[in-house]
């Protein structure tokens, strides 16, 4: 049984039976895909070790923040998501994101590797490097019948949500908004970071093609691993438990050690 604990807003544990955790040796926050919510890595702690803290980003306007506005540009986001997760950096932590979430986290760490803060590891996953150009025209403001056609395509979105009016006009300014963030970001050179990161991408998913991953190489001073799994842009959900051995298996010479 897997049970919420609330921290701020903007960060939610997953644990099992126990409390608390005295052998925790590393905090994993996890940011989600564009229009995800916490609740997308609720399973996680079950299949990784339990020295392991999951921690799930609840960005605003998302989840249980819906009432909230959502940022619409990834430096106000990134900005925000440092100022609320420095409390919780007192010890060895580790990134992973999916998709905007990829983005987000790797911004992240390049504002905190300067103030002394960088992750143990960064796990990117679904997204093209930083660096490569997105030439693909942007979605966010297009009219609301031909942006849902570009969110089905995805092929993320239920389509009783899709087809869901009152759900889907909740729904669209986080979508929008998170839209906004991906597509209106513009890659700046910077130092390389400090810690080693994976590159993971489903093998159906053009965005996570070998050459869009392999880019993930020249962000970093350490080592770069690329990994692919059987899947489209959403492998995580279908392919989760190879997935989540993978990270477990990066992060064991830190729990080891």
């Amino acid at each position: 049984m897997v049970r919420q604990v609330k921290r701020d807003p903007w960060i939610v544990v997953w644990r099992g039976k126990r409390k608390c955790n005295p052998g925790l040796r590393v905090r994993l926050f996890c940011f989600p895909y564009a229009g995800g919510t916490a609740w997308l890595f609720h399973r996680w702690p079950a299949a990784l070790f339990s020295a392991i803290e999951v921690c799930s980003i609840q960005l605003p306007g998302h989840g249980d923040r819906l009432g909230e506005p959502p940022f619409e540009e990834l430096n106000d986001l990134v900005h925000a998501a440092a100022d609320a997760l420095l409390p919780y950096l007192d010890m060895p932590f580790a990134f992973f994101g999916h998709s905007m979430g990829a983005l987000i986290s790797f911004e992240l760490a390049r504002y905190l590797q300067p103030r002394d803060l960088c992750p143990v590891h960064l796990f990117v996953s679904g997204r093209r490097a930083p660096q490569v150009l997105d030439t693909d025209p942007p979605t966010y403001n297009l009219p609301e019948p031909e942006f849902l056609k570009g969110l089905g395509r995805l092929n993320g979105t239920p389509n009783e949500v899709l087809t869901n009016h009152d759900l889907i006009c909740l729904m669209l300014p986080t979508l929008r908004a998170d839209f906004s963030v991906c597509e209106t970001y513009r890659y700046g050179p910077g130092c390389r970071l400090a810690c080693p990161i994976t590159a993971f991408g489903g093998l159906q998913d053009v965005e996570a093609s070998d050459g869009f991953l392999e880019g993930w190489r020249e962000q970093t001073l350490a080592d770069c691993t690329i990994e692919r799994f059987p899947g489209d842009h959403f492998y995580l959900h279908t392919a989760e438990s190879v997935l989540l051995r993978a990270i477990s298996c990066a992060l064991e010479p830190l729990i080891r050690g």
